[in-house]
C-alpha cells in the first residue's frame, strides 16, 4: 500500500476497537481525555491513521504503567514536526523517571512480602503448638 492511501485509511470505532482489543467506550474516554479526535461523518466517528496510532502509542503507554497525563504529553510530542532530538530526549527523561518510581515500588513491594512472609512463618508456628495442645475437656455439670 502506498503512503498515501495508507493515510487517507480511515477506520470506525467498531473496527478500532475489534483491533486491539478494547471496547468502543474505551475509545470514546481517550477522545474526552483529548488523545484523540475524530472526524464525524453525521453521527458517525470517523477515526484517522494518525488517530489509530495515537491510540497505539495510548495503550502502549497504559500497559507500561504511564499515566493519562504523560501519555498525553508523549503522543502530543510526537504529532508536532518540532526537534526529533529534542523529542526523544524528553521521551527519556519520561522513561528514567518512570523507572525511578518503579524502582522504588519495587522495594516497597520487596520489604512488604518480606513482612508477610515473617508473619505467616509466625502464624504457622503458633498454629502448630495450638494443634499439639492437647483440648480442653468440656466443663463438667
Amino acid at each position: 500500500m502506498n503512503p498515501t492511501a495508507r493515510a487517507a485509511k480511515t477506520y470506525t470505532i467498531s473496527e478500532l476497537a475489534r483491533e486491539f482489543d478494547i471496547t468502543p467506550r474505551a475509545i470514546r474516554f481517550y477522545e474526552d481525555s483529548g488523545l484523540l479526535a475524530p472526524t464525524r461523518v453525521g453521527r458517525n466517528r470517523v477515526y484517522s491513521q494518525r488517530d489509530r496510532t495515537r491510540l497505539k502509542l495510548t495503550l502502549r503507554g497504559k500497559r507500561l504503567g504511564f499515566s493519562l497525563q504523560e501519555i498525553r504529553g508523549l503522543v502530543t510530542m510526537y504529532g508536532t514536526e518540532s526537534d526529533t532530538a529534542s523529542q526523544l530526549q524528553a521521551f527519556l527523561e519520561v522513561l528514567a523517571a518512570h523507572r525511578r518510581a518503579l524502582a522504588l515500588q519495587l522495594d516497597d513491594l520487596r520489604v512488604t512480602l518480606d513482612e508477610l512472609a515473617l508473619h505467616e512463618g509466625r502464624c504457622r508456628e503458633l498454629l502448630a503448638v495450638a494443634l499439639a495442645a492437647p483440648a480442653a475437656s468440656p466443663p463438667q455439670a
